[in-house]
């Protein structure tokens, strides 16, 4: 009746067949946990960008200025731009630089 040769072939469809459908499902469990991330970075974006207007909206010149009237400080003195840090390293530079003055006068009031 079959001869080997379509025997092998039956076989070989099976097994392509079988290998075919455990991909597909595979793919379909993997795209919907990437679109449940997707949901959940889309969430965290908007998140982050209404957290920003409002940290914007809040810190403001104007808005600081109607908290201090508000409080009713008169001495409020503007920050001086040599106190402004554009980076953590400038920050931890300037730092270190007072931690060695410091720890020099140390030894020098010691001597003394």
């Amino acid at each position: 009746m079959f001869s080997s040769k379509n025997t092998i072939q039956i076989i070989i469809f099976l097994i392509l067949l079988i290998a075919t459908s455990i991909i597909k499902n595979q793919t379909r469990i993997t795209e919907k946990k990437l679109f449940k991330l997707n949901e959940k970075i889309t969430y965290k974006e908007k998140d982050i960008n209404e957290s920003e207007l409002d940290f914007y909206f809040l810190s403001s010149p104007a808005e600081v200025e109607k908290k201090i009237n508000i409080l009713g400080k008169n001495n409020y003195i503007p920050i001086q731009n040599s106190k402004i840090f554009f980076s953590i390293s400038d920050f931890n530079n300037i730092k270190k630089k007072i931690t060695i003055l410091n720890t020099r006068n140390e030894k020098e009031t010691k001597k003394n």
